[in-house]
């Protein structure tokens, strides 16, 4: 009460608030004038804005005639402009600079709180500011200045060059075919710099009209910031309480709060994490994390959370590898996105990903030229799914990144087997889009999850060997003289047990038989595909002469049908096919007597083939069976010359332009070949 009395009301004066310039009213702030520009003598010659960026430019007249101005200098920027030639693209059409032009910016960003007034008769008059624009020189006739200089010293260089020279160069062109943009990109497009001053600039410039201090427009423009009525229905905001007149008075800051560091959009503390519900909890730290011990994942979540709940919620967001969670493809990888490094869709990602998971589901190491190789994706997608999961061991591969987990394993059996089941179903999924070799599915036995690597030089495997050899030595030799005894005992006309016994001659060769063993399983009670109690004649690899015939006929029709429906093929892969055929003849086939690697290559011969000596480069990692190639040179239709042009074409270089294949075989074969013709003769 005693500082009401020391500071008392003098005057109570009405306040207005006056609409009729709303959203129109802008405050300009100009710069300091120089002396040749005063308030007084200020000239707008021209006016424009764009009122989407709230833009305005302003030109306005230079007062030559001041003693402070420097005519010199002045025409020295008009002749740096616009040269010696005056015409209508001229800057400066006076030879001086006459006149500055000024660019807005703004200079707040909340103008809520400011309002333009006017005092008088007592009353005070508000109108709301809707911008406050700061006006710059701007020098962008600098920048043209640059650019005529640099046209004229173009244009000095271009006249010393010979005629010869001034012929325009042919350049090579790059011609790039652009990829379907995803959502993420265009949103990346949309928030760019670059994107933003392209759609400024896009906005057209409004032409406004200037109107002095003193003209009539004016003065009837300002009558508008005085309120039009003084009805209570058009001041209702201002029949306010005390603490809400204070508060529209001064509202809280915006400005301070958009000021402070904002957070990174996917990193959320441990406080606001714990106020989300389980589920997301779960997917954002499984998310982030991306593999995790089941304990881990407990201990993050906080004390009394129930496990049984996070079990149910962590089988929606990862899979069980190697005893611990890994999160699951489709959360990293959500539908309707793609690959940052290949634009390859998220379908493909995740299947690829799934089988590197897999992968550690039978072994604790991955080769990355193996997932490669099967997944048909970019190095660089492969590593980002091996370092989601994986750390990388210097020539060893990928080693998962936690040690196997045997308590989770044995405290949550059901949780396993459930997994172990959904592990058998993406199997066989993957199996059907990759067309899995047999390497790749033969499955690792659990307890080499848990094993730790072992590390064993050369000179101990060598000692181990040995030892080996010297533990067997003694029982092999008793094994082979009871074997000479029964066989001195024997009569040589008796029937021999050729289950103990398979001596197999063939010619002399270094090359080494086929390997058939793959399909011993498929021969119960059988050697070399005869049963014991059937004819013994082949006895020590004597065959009888019509059963050697009988071999010969049988090889002979399988490379010959096999050459007509594939015409080239490798070692490797008629041995693969061959081994194919055997598994599907019956017990007791002549074929299975054996075959080796020579014989199948001497009839590959006989039967009018010829081995390819195609040039590989030294490089390659193929095997010494890959490289060998054998085709069919003859095969009686009409397109055994064409085939042979082609396969001397690949003898000489193993890599070869379509175009040049069909040029040879134009001058060779003496008949030019359609599309087709040559797309059927390559297939």
């Amino acid at each position: 009460m005693a500082n009401e009395e020391d500071d008392p009301i003098i005057q109570e004066i009405d306040v207005f608030l006056a609409r009729s310039l709303l959203e129109k009213l802008y405050l300009f702030q100009y710069p300091i004038r120089p002396a040749s520009m005063t308030y007084d003598d200020v000239t707008h010659l021209s006016a424009k804005i764009k009122p989407k960026q709230q833009k305005v430019e302003l030109e306005m007249a230079i007062d030559t005639l001041n003693p402070n101005y420097c005519r010199s200098k002045g025409e020295q920027i008009a002749l740096n402009v616009d040269g010696t030639c005056t015409d209508e693209t001229s800057t400066y059409s006076s030879k001086l600079m006459d006149k500055q032009t000024f660019c807005s910016s703004q200079a707040a960003s909340n103008v809520s709180r400011y309002a333009a007034a006017v005092y008088k008769k007592g009353e005070l008059h508000l109108t709301p500011l809707h911008g406050i624009l700061q006006l710059r020189p701007s020098f962008t006739y600098l920048d043209k200045a640059d650019a005529k200089h640099r046209e004229r010293e173009a244009a000095n260089e271009g006249g010393d060059s010979s005629q010869d020279e001034a012929e325009d160069d042919v350049k090579q062109i790059t011609v790039r075919f652009s990829r379907p943009e995803t959502e993420q990109a265009r949103q990346r497009r949309v928030q760019s710099y670059e994107f933003l001053q392209k759609r400024q600039a896009e906005e057209h410039w409004v032409h406004l009209h200037y109107y002095g201090l003193k003209d009539s427009r004016s003065e009837h423009e300002r009558q508008y910031l005085f309120s039009q009525g003084h009805g209570l229905a058009e001041n209702t905001e201002l029949i306010k309480s005390p603490s809400e007149y204070l508060m529209m008075l001064m509202p809280p800051s915006v400005e301070e709060e958009n000021d402070k560091p904002m957070a990174p959009s996917n990193v959320l503390s441990m406080a606001q994490l714990r106020t989300l519900p389980l589920a997301d909890q779960i997917k954002i730290l499984m998310k982030n994390v991306k593999v995790m011990p089941f304990a881990n994942l407990m201990s993050l979540l906080g004390s009394g959370t129930d496990s049984t709940a996070v079990l149910r919620c962590i089988q929606q967001v990862a899979m069980l590898v190697q005893g611990n969670w890994v999160v699951k493809s489709d959360v990293l990888y959500p539908k309707d996105t793609s690959s940052p490094h290949s634009g390859v869709p998220a379908e493909v990602l995740c299947r690829g990903r799934d089988f590197v998971m897999w992968k550690f589901t039978q072994d604790r190491w991955v080769v990355r030229k193996e997932v490669a190789a099967v997944t048909k994706l970019c190095p660089e997608d492969v590593k980002d799914f091996l370092e989601h999961m994986s750390v990388a061991r210097i020539n060893k591969g990928w080693e998962f990144m936690l040690p196997y987990d045997e308590d989770f394993v044995k405290k949550h059996p059901d949780i396993v087997q459930r997994q172990h089941m959904l592990w058998m179903g993406i199997q066989a999924k993957l199996e059907k889009v990759y067309n899995f070799v047999k390497e790749h599915l033969t499955p690792k036995k659990q307890e080499a999850q848990s094993a730790h690597a072992l590390v064993v030089s050369g000179e101990q495997r060598v000692n181990m060997a040995k030892a080996k050899v010297k533990q067997n030595y003694g029982q092999l030799e008793k094994d082979f003289q009871k074997q000479k005894a029964d066989m001195k005992s024997n009569d040589t006309s008796a029937k021999m047990d050729v289950s103990n016994i398979h001596i197999k001659e063939e010619p002399v060769s270094d090359e080494e038989p086929m390997d058939t063993s793959a399909y011993e399983g498929m021969n119960n009670g059988i050697v070399n595909g005869l049963h014991a109690e059937d004819s013994t004649d082949s006895l020590n690899g004597h065959l009888p002469g019509g059963c050697i015939d009988r071999v010969a006929q049988e090889l002979k029709a399988f490379v010959s049908s096999t050459f007509r429906k594939q015409f080239v093929l490798t070692l490797s892969e008629l041995k693969r096919l061959f081994n194919l055929h055997l598994a599907s003849l019956p017990p007791g086939h002549t074929l299975f007597s054996g075959i080796s690697d020579k014989m199948l290559q001497d009839m590959v011969l006989d039967t009018g083939c010829k081995q390819i000596l195609v040039p590989f480069p030294p490089q390659t990692a193929a095997s010494p069976d890959e490289l060998k190639v054998y085709a069919l040179w003859e095969a009686g239709d009409t397109y055994d010359q064409h085939r042979q042009v082609l396969l001397e074409i690949f003898s000489k270089n193993y890599r070869v332009r379509r175009n040049v294949i069909q040029n040879q075989l134009s001058q060779e074969c003496g008949e030019d070949l359609n599309k087709q013709e040559v797309d059927r003769v390559l297939k």
